[in-house]
């Protein structure tokens, strides 16, 4: 089966290890830096093509550097660049993260993401696709209002698919979403991303107010793990113990994780304990791209990994 991402490209540019939080008119010191691919898109793709899946990427970059940086990291991480358009008419977007001991802040340019549209996916070619995954809802502007209509397109087409909301810089949280999760088989948020969209805390029961019949919705939670529901059991799984560098890109990585054991049909707590533990690895490294995990990762800590509960 291969897997169709659709979505933002861009370059992830990472401080490590700040000393503190930037303000206006001071400077503050970083003790890492790297350049590396960002996106929760590309990073999702590149992690799940690492797992072994087969992947193809469906955007568009800038004719410049970062845009052929990118796709360079794409198709060195496997991942299938056909689908990708050059624009010399817009830039390659770029985030810039902020990383201290204890959290990191994102600062985006959407560029060539933004202005990716409905009428550039809808005239792609989709040869044996069987699964979609969109991330990034809320940044890609230019996508937003087609998703749903390529969500039940992709269903139509007989694929499951998955979508990660990501966090809405607007925090406006539209009501669309919703309605696109009807057409949604795995919905993937983090637990503040959960909270400001179903208005709801506490995450079992945030979960349990956008039940739709259809989507299964796992919560991240971070340091904590993830959570999802079996009807009304909860089950979780707490990430492995490693020594963590910086959390970028650890969620795309833990969707990877998931769905890949989410393909091969295994059961919840073990979807959860892979997501778990793609996520715990790709925090090794600056960014969520020099660290992910591959299968070998995968299979020795899911092992040993003691059951979710």
């Amino acid at each position: 089966m291969r897997v169709l991402v659709v979505g933002e490209l861009n370059a992830d540019l990472v401080l490590g290890r700040c000393q503190g939080w930037p303000a206006a008119g001071r400077e503050v010191l970083a003790e890492d830096f790297a350049l590396t691919l960002g996106s929760a898109s590309a990073l999702c793709a590149t992690a799940l093509a690492r797992l072994g899946e087969s992947v193809t990427f469906a955007g568009k970059v800038g004719a410049d550097l970062l845009g052929a940086y990118c796709l360079s990291c794409l198709r060195q991480a496997g991942v299938d660049t056909s689908l990708i358009v050059e624009d010399p008419r817009a830039a390659t977007g770029a985030t810039v993260a902020i990383a201290t001991a204890d959290d990191r802040a994102l600062l985006t340019f959407c560029g060539a993401g933004a202005v990716l549209t409905g009428a550039d996916v809808e005239s792609l070619r989709f040869d044996g696709v069987g699964h979609l995954h969109i991330s990034s809802y809320f940044l890609q502007s230019g996508l937003r209002p087609f998703v749903p209509t390529l969500f039940a397109r992709a269903t139509r087409a007989g694929w499951t698919t998955s979508l990660d909301p990501g966090f809405d810089p607007a925090e406006t949280w539209g009501a669309d979403l919703i309605e696109t999760l009807r057409h949604v088989d795995v919905f993937l948020p983090n637990a503040v991303e959960l909270a400001a969209i179903s208005g709801v805390a506490d995450p079992a029961a945030a979960i349990a107010s956008l039940r739709n019949g259809r989507t299964l919705i796992v919560v991240k939670l971070g340091a904590q793990g993830c959570l999802a529901l079996d009807g009304d059991r909860r089950v979780t799984a707490a990430p492995p113990r490693v020594e963590t560098v910086d959390t970028t890109g650890a969620g795309d990585c833990f969707n990877a994780g998931f769905l890949h054991a989410w393909f091969q049909r295994r059961d919840l707590s073990a979807c959860l304990r892979a997501g778990a533990i793609c996520g715990a690895l790709s925090t090794r490294g600056l960014g969520g791209y020099a660290a992910q995990a591959s299968p070998a990762d995968l299979a020795e800590l899911d092992a040993c990994a003691p059951s979710s509960s």
